[in-house]
Parts: C-alpha cells; structure tokens; sequence
C-alpha cells in the first residue's frame, strides 16, 4: 500500500511539472525578448472601452497578452473612477507578435503599451483617428515643461499606470522624471519611471514576464533608489539623442519558436 501511494505521488508530481513546464497549445504567451520575440495566442484590445479609446487602428497594433489587455482596462476604469477623461492608447503588439516594420523596436511580446498624456473629453473624430494630433508636454528646443500641460492629472495617471505589481517600468521623458522627482520623490512607484529619449507626449509602459510564459526573457531589473539622482542627472545634462542608425530595416533574430 505504502509503495503504490509512493508511486502514485510521483506519478502526479511529474504530470504537476510536466503541466507547469509546458504551456496548454491554447494558452498565450509572451516569447522571447522585448525588443525580438513574438507573441502566442494574444487578444484584442477593444477598440473603445470604459475611459479609453484606442488610436491609429488601421496600424492593426491593438493586440497583447491577456495581462496587457487586463492591466489597460482596469487602468482606464481607475482613471474614469478618478474623474479624467478618457485615454488614448497608442501602440501594443500586432497580433502575433514580432518587430514592426517601422517605429519601435520593441512592442513585440505583447508586454509593452503606449499611453498619450493627451486625454479625451470626447470621441476622436474618425478623420483624426489614423492621425491624432499629438499633445508634447514638453519644449524640445528648450527642454523644459511646457506650462500647464504637467498638472495633477498626468501625475495621477503615472502613479495609477506605475502602482500595479505587473509593471516592470515605465519609459518616460527625462524631463517628466524630474517633474515627478519634485512632486513625489518619496513615493515606491516613482522608482518605476525609467528616463528614455523621445516620449515628448506619450508614456511607455512594459510589464513583467507572465506566469506561464516560460520562454519570456526578462529585463534587467531597475537599479535600487527611486532614480532621481545621479542617474537622472546624467539624462539631463545634455538632451539625449538616439543614436544614429542606418534607415535599412534589418530584422532582428527571433526565438526559434517565433520562426526566426
């Protein structure tokens, strides 16, 4: 009796991993990295939604990993709950993953959204769906805030958008760092904005690996600190600038089981 409860035991702990290990064929999926990966079995974000509204569909990058797709409506539906506008999402995935052709580099896990600090009062007009005009915080030939467009509201919505435990950092202007740093230096989630270039009037928001996803390579995690010193500094010394890079499109190498 004893030797058949051990073997029975066993049985159902290889058949418990085996489960663990190897994703159901029908269950999505984040694979590979951020910037050459894809993504297995994602799902659209509605195009309109309670307190959002997605833009520029015909680009057809409205797909994600459910978590994506959960994080963004439950983030629109605190929003509306706060009393703001609704709001714009720009770039997730296309719906199986892998580089676009142009624009970023990553996007293509089905981790990664775009998120306008323009907010809407209305429903986009469909001749400014495909081509919303963009609303910059900041003054690139100065790089300074522009008055009055960092107020409570945008400070709200990062500490809404960094708060969630899924979140692994949020790309934003170094400028609006800084902002943050003077308003909200000694809150957790203010660790969580990380300083890129670019990002005048958008955030970018890039959630862990999912559970289930075992071919999802994670990124470095962030340094300790809430990132408003020297690192920040060093981002504001000089406007940073993109690398140069030759405009020939090269795809980068994909995960096996992306195909590449």
């Amino acid at each position: 009796m004893l030797v058949g409860s051990l073997m029975l035991a066993t049985t159902l702990l290889f058949m418990a991993s085996t489960f663990l290990a190897e994703p159901h064929p029908h269950q999505a999926e984040a694979i590979g990295g951020y910037s050459a990966g894809c993504l297995k079995n994602g799902v659209a974000l509605p195009l309109t939604g309670p307190g959002y509204q997605v833009i520029r569909t015909k680009r057809l990058r409205y797909y994600g990993h459910p978590e994506l797709i959960a994080y963004l409506t439950t983030l629109a539906n605190q929003t509306r709950m706060a009393g703001m506008p609704d709001l714009y999402i720009a770039d997730l995935a296309m719906a199986h993953g892998g580089p676009f052709t142009s624009g970023h580099r990553s996007h293509q896990t089905g981790l990664d959204a775009d998120i306008w600090f323009r907010m809407a009062n209305q429903p986009i007009s469909t001749w400014e769906q495909d081509a919303p005009k963009e609303w910059a915080l900041i003054d690139e030939p100065s790089y300074r805030v522009l008055p009055g467009r960092f107020g409570p509201q945008q400070l709200n919505l990062l500490r809404l958008a960094a708060s969630k435990p899924e979140v692994a950092r949020i790309f934003i202007n170094p400028v609006l760092k800084a902002e943050v740093c003077k308003r909200a230096p000694d809150e957790p989630w203010v660790a969580k904005l990380r300083p890129w270039v670019g990002h005048f009037s958008h955030f970018h928001v890039r959630l862990r690996c999912p559970v289930g996803s075992p071919d999802c390579q994670p990124q470095a995690p962030i340094p300790p600190g809430n990132g408003c010193g020297a690192e920040l500094a060093s981002w504001l010394k000089d406007k940073p600038q993109l690398p140069k890079v030759s405009m020939a499109y090269h795809k980068p190498r994909l995960p096996a089981r992306c195909g590449g």
